[in-house]
């Protein structure tokens, strides 16, 4: 794992200089969001990037440091200042001074070809590995006889390298390689223009003029081995392409498909290991403790977290899961542990390092359904994948809302829905005069067991029962009044009002 040194010594001088040095390895770059409380992992390289007192600065190293981060960036003269140093002292974190006259997003693309390309150096070195390192330098030779910037990405629009000269590009490019994956607005906009038909066709380059919002040209060579679409590479250009030079980018897809169908079969081997390992540790059978040994898992409480798709189609079903697996594989917050059972994916994750980032990404992915369990040790995982589950049915049935749940914080629909599929088998709903009702809104159109159900959720406060109708506090009491001649129930009494709401819980909640 490169150090921070290492990262400030492959940037070079002239942007960073070392104020206080640490001694923790780097895994990944973070931004610090004015006024929210960013997540911070074991390993981050944190920029304050909307630090700008000294006391800001100073709280800003306090939580990191405490939080195990590698290092904070600072602008002077925050770098400096008495109070980050001595927060940085404390917590055993590096301060880093960035020159004035730097751009942070460039510095956030340098940083990320420093650790990438440091990740690659490292794949390389291990058996079987050599190699794997070059994706970057290969990135590098394409762009130079295109003449222009390169990403290479994989087939789900990852990127995976990137060559220098990006500043020349546009905010499209920014933002992809800012967030190593093509923004699901951008891709639409190609997408929009027939690209991945294309791509997916066979064509040997694929040239896309600029486009009305600013975004530039691209020339776009499909990567393949065998018939099987790997990735793509994409140049930003200044207009179109000479045949020659065309022809001479799509000459170095080869070399770039070898490279990756040797870091897929090192993935896929990882990824089915992990996946025994985290089946292991679900089923709470074996040996737990040296799984999660294996899988890098701190002892710390962990969720277990069940994923499904919304789709009815088998197939489609199955792509959405390898790309959601591939996404949470590739790093979401702390990156989790994986594994797919019976058409469900399941995620490892800890409570508080893991959990509110997987989540909040896990909410924007479309067709995404997701139950979590409530955090539990991580020998006692398997109550908690029995609680995802539970939790996941509950989204299925559209009980909760919105397409997450933890079962901890929707304990109430937990309760509701046991209670009544507890009463199912009993037909308590059919005792007494709901049948009646029921008979009649089937009958006539009415809605009076809806009207019931609705005055029973809000006692004595018809106006908010009539809100959630949808109907004038005056039809709600015509309406209690006719269903209380038509059945006979005597609301005054308590007994008969709790079991007229077992009742209806029963009907709607089972």
């Amino acid at each position: 794992m490169i150090t921070v040194q290492g990262v400030v010594d492959r940037v070079g001088p002239t942007l960073l200089r070392t104020v206080l040095p640490g001694e923790r390895g780097v895994t990944d770059v973070v931004i610090a969001e004015l006024g929210r409380r960013t997540h911070v992992a074991d390993g981050d390289l944190v920029l304050g990037v909307t630090v700008n007192t000294a006391g800001k600065a100073a709280e800003l190293v306090e939580y990191c440091g405490a939080h195990g981060a590698a290092a904070v960036l600072l602008k002077p003269p925050l770098a400096a200042s008495s109070g980050a140093l001595t927060a940085a002292r404390d917590t055993g974190t590096a301060v880093v001074e960035v020159h004035n006259a730097t751009a942070w997003a460039q510095l956030v693309w340098l940083l990320r070809t420093v650790l990438d390309a440091a990740e690659d150096d490292e794949h390389a070195t291990e058996p079987g590995n050599q190699g794997l390192g070059d994706l970057f330098r290969l990135a590098d030779a394409a762009a130079a006889v295109v003449d222009a910037p390169v990403t290479i990405e994989d087939a789900n629009s990852r990127v995976l390298a990137y060559s220098a000269r990006q500043d020349r590009t546009d905010p499209a490019r920014v933002s992809t390689i800012m967030g190593r994956r093509v923004p699901d607005d951008v891709l639409a906009r190609f997408r929009s223009r027939g690209v991945f038909r294309d791509l997916s066709r066979g064509r040997t380059t694929i040239f896309v003029p600029a486009q009305r919002d600013g975004t530039l040209p691209r020339l776009i060579v499909p990567i393949r081995m065998g018939g099987e679409l790997l990735g793509s590479m994409w140049a930003v250009v200044p207009g179109p392409v000479s045949d020659e030079r065309a022809a001479a980018f799509a000459d170095t897809a080869p070399v770039v498909a070898l490279h990756l169908l040797r870091r897929r079969a090192l993935a896929d081997a990882e990824r089915r290991r992990s996946a025994e390992l985290v089946r292991t540790m679900l089923q709470g059978k074996g040996s737990v403790r040296l799984a999660a040994a294996e899988l890098d898992l701190d002892n710390e409480p962990h969720r277990v977290v069940a994923i499904d798709v919304d789709t009815t189609d088998a197939l489609d079903a199955e792509g959405l899961r390898l790309a959601l697996w591939e996404r949470i594989s590739a790093g979401v917050g702390r990156r989790p542990a994986v594994t797919e059972l019976h058409g469900v994916l399941y995620a490892i994750v800890p409570d508080q390092a893991g959990w509110p980032a997987l989540s909040e990404a896990l909410r924007s992915e479309t067709g995404a359904l997701v139950g979590a369990g409530s955090p539990a040790e991580i020998t006692e995982l398997a109550d908690s994948r029995a609680q995802a589950e539970e939790a996941l049915s509950l989204v299925r049935a559209r009980l909760v809302h919105g397409p997450v749940a933890s079962h901890d914080e929707a304990w109430p629909v937990v309760a509701l829905h046991r209670v009544a599929a507890a009463a199912v088998p009993t037909a308590a709903a059919d005792l007494g005069p709901l049948p009646v009702l029921r008979a009649h809104d089937e009958q006539t159109g009415s809605s009076y067991v809806d009207t019931l159900y609705e005055w029973l959720r809000h006692p004595g406060d018809p106006k908010a029962a009539a809100r959630a109708l949808r109907i004038h506090a005056n039809t709600l009491r015509y309406r209690m009044t006719r269903l209380t001649e038509l059945t006979g129930l005597n609301l005054d009494d308590p007994d008969t009002r709790m079991a007229v709401t077992v009742q209806l819980a029963t009907t709607r909640w089972a």
